[in-house]
């Protein structure tokens, strides 16, 4: 009976904890895709917000299926925190770093 509690409360945990970052860690990543995209497309400034905010909802939602379909978490964690890194060093970059 307490091994059954164990196994089902550790399932319980590897849900949520799947969970939580395909939420904030999607936000996240869509959130630096949208501010990398909409300052290097050519456009202007309205226009390409917007369509870089269009193109993050298929950002985020690739995000939510990576982070249920890696076999382990940790997996799913690099594959959202590395593309993060390179968009937020690309958003850095395009902004005018730190001059």
């Amino acid at each position: 009976m307490a091994a059954n509690l164990a196994v089902t409360t550790h399932i319980r945990l590897a849900v949520t904890a799947r969970i939580a970052l395909a939420v904030f860690g999607g936000y996240g990543l869509a959130g630096l895709f949208t501010a990398a995209l909409a300052l290097a497309l050519p456009m202007g400034r309205a226009d390409a917000a917007s369509t870089a905010t269009l193109l993050s909802f298929a950002v985020y939602a690739a995000a939510v299926l990576w982070t249920f379909g890696a076999r382990r978490f940790a997996i799913a964690a690099l594959g959202l925190l590395l593309p993060a890194v390179v968009l937020g060093g690309l958003v850095w970059t395009l902004h005018g770093g730190a001059g």
